[in-house]
């Protein structure tokens, strides 16, 4: 994947350094709960309490804890910025094209280990997660790590399908999407909770199929990236993850579709880049 050239917009806030959360030794409550539902990529734990944040007035509190916000100096972070950037430019364009205006996050949050959110206390071993509370994304560059050798997803694009991924329940949430869940249910292999998921994979490929067009050239992405975003796809399904961790496949308990659905989803954004593809809340079939 090309990117050192592209744009930085410098919305990043950089948390790094600066120690876990106020409330880490309380534990991380209910709204951290809410958290690795909503938006915690790869681990799955009891989607239930998704209800929760659906049905929330939004004012959980945030903490004084806050980053240094620009463009960070380290390539690992510029990476992060370009990435996100680029989200910006490629759905701005999209809802500039129906009359619309887009609301990128209003930031992307790096941090170790754990810091504060509008949902609750954030947690390293969530996984990259989005916030609908303060719309931020919330990533602990560790994770990188953890993408490559428990998942065995590498190279660049893999980490930019997963940033993608988090920018994409960004446009759901803005465009009204996560209330479904509470109206289709939050668990099992056709809730909500999957239809969610899916359609972020699809809007990370619809970023994927527009970004190079979007940036004048400036990022490039060709066969060889989409197939490890492939893979990643493919790392985090759901019938993979519980084959690996417990030896058998509950349907019943998914929450973000199997290998399968996630890569044929993230296909489906790709191939038109038009996320009026990414339908999955009206699909008949996942």
């Amino acid at each position: 994947m090309r990117w050192e050239g592209g744009r930085r917009e410098g919305n990043i806030e950089d948390r790094r350094g600066m120690g876990g959360g106020a409330r880490a030794a309380g534990g991380i409550g209910l709204g951290g709960l809410v958290v690795l539902l909503i938006g915690v990529f790869v681990f799955h734990i009891d989607p239930n309490d998704m209800l929760s944040m659906l049905t929330s007035d939004g004012n959980a509190p945030i903490s004084g804890q806050a980053g240094v916000r620009g463009s960070p100096n380290d390539k690992a972070a510029q990476f992060v910025d370009v990435v996100e950037t680029s989200n910006t430019d490629v759905w701005s364009d999209i809802f500039a094209r129906s009359g619309r205006t887009y609301q990128p996050p209003s930031g992307v949050v790096l941090y170790d280990r754990a810091t504060d959110t509008a949902c609750g206390l954030g947690q390293a071993a969530m996984g990259p997660f989005y916030c609908p509370n303060d719309r931020k994304v919330y990533l602990d560059l560790a994770f990188w790590n953890e993408l490559e050798t428990r998942f065995g997803a590498k190279g660049d694009f893999a980490r930019a399908y997963v940033i993608a991924h988090e920018i994409g329940h960004g446009v759901q949430n803005q465009l009204g999407a996560m209330a479904e869940v509470k109206r289709l249910g939050a668990r099992g292999a056709e809730s909500g909770s999957v239809r969610l998921e899916l359609q972020a994979d699809c809007y990370a490929g619809v970023w994927a199929a527009r970004a190079g067009q979007v940036s004048n050239g400036a990022i490039g992405i060709d066969g060889r990236d989409i197939a490890d975003g492939m893979a990643a796809a493919s790392a985090v399904g759901d019938d993979t993850l519980q084959a690996k961790t417990q030896g058998e496949v509950v349907p019943d308990s998914f929450t973000h579709g199997t290998s399968e659905q996630r890569m044929r989803w993230f296909q489906k954004g790709f191939q038109n880049g038009d996320p009026a593809d990414c339908d999955t809340f009206r699909a008949a079939v996942l």
